[in-house]
């Protein structure tokens, strides 16, 4: 097979990994910076220049698109998608994942778990959200913010009232959550690729910080996770419409609860945490599901062959 990696660091773990997964198992692939490409629009053919060159002949691409630059890495993923070419998460999927309120109402419609939720921009209210979201201690977030920027622990409802105002006077959209405090500043990262929760790790904050994010000085060590907590991973990514993800949960008295789905999950502390090559599982899972135009909604159609005499 030909496959796309689409990615601006090839250095990283995470794509070195997957070019080697992908190598090992006889593969051609190409690292591709999404950020130099352009979009041939008008034309019948529709076509993908990288460096003066038509990008052509590929089978399936591996988005690898940072956060900061959706909107241009999902419109080349788009054209690799109108071309025919297998993604391995879909432009629509990876959109409607980044999109943080977006993915929770969809999380809540399907059923998943999540802690208490209150969506606000008249910040006047503080109050108010403060009851919906359950009451102090909170979590304030960013909608914009990543890898635990933009998220506030709000630990009392003085302390609370005073973040979501000061949020407010910079006219953003926040979120308020319910603080799991029985968490103990920990969650689960369970790595889905198809319909299987194939590693799960779990990450602890350092030492004074309610975040467990890796990228924030927290640790992780493997895990072994719960029949319910394998069921609402794979829900949740199905609900995003994603084939590969991580999804991040807390251990509330109440179960699980969905706190985010990554669409461009690191490999580096799950594989160094558990052992487990996800890269190769990635591949794999793209050798069996790669035809020219399927997506996560959509099958080719079977061409008809005509009767020999």
């Amino acid at each position: 097979m030909k496959i796309a990696l689409l990615c601006r660091n090839a250095d990283l773990y995470s794509h070195q990994r997957l070019v080697g997964a992908a190598q090992e198992r006889g593969h051609e692939i190409d690292v591709i910076n999404h950020l130099r490409c352009y979009i041939d629009i008008a034309s019948s053919d529709p076509e993908i220049h990288y460096d003066g060159i038509s990008l052509k002949g590929y089978d399936a691409v591996i988005p690898r698109i940072g956060a900061s630059v959706t909107f241009f890495g999902t419109a080349v993923l788009r054209q690799f998608e109108m071309m025919g070419v297998y993604p391995l998460n879909e432009s629509v999927a990876i959109t409607r994942a980044r999109d943080k309120l977006r993915s929770l109402q969809l999380l809540q419609r399907d059923g998943v778990g999540l802690p208490n939720t209150v969506f606000a921009h008249r910040t006047s209210e503080a109050t108010e959200i403060l009851k919906l979201a359950g009451g102090a201690p909170v979590v304030i977030k960013l909608l914009e913010g990543t890898q635990g920027i933009g998220v506030v622990l709000g630990e009392t409802t003085k302390a609370a009232e005073s973040i979501i105002q000061a949020f407010g006077g910079v006219r953003t959209n926040i979120l308020v959550q319910q603080f799991v405090k029985e968490a103990n500043g920990e969650d689960l990262r369970c790595f889905v690729v198809g319909n299987k929760v194939v590693a799960a790790m779990l990450r602890k904050g350092k030492e004074g910080d309610f975040r467990s994010n890796l990228h924030r000085g927290g640790t992780a060590s493997v895990v072994k996770i719960s029949p319910k907590e394998r069921a609402t991973a794979i829900k949740a990514a199905k609900a995003m419409g994603l084939n590969v993800c991580g999804v991040d949960m807390l251990r509330s008295n109440e179960g699980p609860v969905v706190m985010e789905v990554n669409s461009s999950p690191g490999l580096q502390g799950i594989e160094t945490a558990t052992g487990v090559d996800v890269a190769g599982q990635i591949i794999q899972f793209i050798e069996k599901n790669a035809q020219p135009g399927k997506t996560h909604t959509k099958t080719p159609k079977k061409r008809s062959v005509p009767k020999r005499d």
